[in-house]
């Protein structure tokens, strides 16, 4: 069975960056459940994995539009000092916002501190190395929710 619209896919898949460096990998966890075309995976992976069966291992690279983004100056933003209250700032802490978006600081002034909105891997071309471990259909409740039940998926 190939991986197509409403297949359920399991794969193990390893995320390195140009570098070789590891980013993310399901590697020695429970493998990665998802449904295909339901808006689960980022474009490129989506795209790269159609027509898959099980058992192919490939190599999948994903360029940022078709990843996490573009970079993007409009997502800085310079906030005021007090803003984060008495609590200590380093560049890198991240926080979430009132809105539920997760920013990271990037700089810290005297006055302001200024903090990214963009998706930390956004201008990052990604790397996949990818295993198909099992193709199934879909079950209509899993369709109607968006993503997959039971093992190795969402539990209600």
């Amino acid at each position: 069975m190939q991986i197509a619209k409403h297949k359920v896919a399991s794969i193990h898949y390893t995320l390195t960056d140009n570098d070789g460096k590891i980013l993310d990998s399901s590697v020695g966890r429970e493998p990665l459940n998802y449904i295909h075309g339901a808006g689960n995976l980022i474009p490129g992976m989506e795209e790269g994995m159609l027509g898959k069966i099980k058992g192919d291992k490939f190599d999948l690279k994903v360029p940022p539009e078709k990843g996490y983004g573009v970079k993007s100056d409009k997502m800085l933003q310079k906030v005021p000092r007090s803003s984060f209250g008495k609590q200590p700032v380093e560049i890198g802490m991240q926080f979430q916002t009132d809105n539920g978006q997760v920013v990271t600081i990037t700089n810290i002034d005297l006055d302001s501190i200024t903090v990214d909105g963009n998706h930390p891997l956004a201008g990052v071309e990604l790397n996949f190395a990818v295993e198909i471990l099992e193709v199934r259909e879909a079950t209509p409740d899993e369709i109607s929710h968006g993503h997959v039940h039971g093992p190795g998926g969402h539990h209600h």
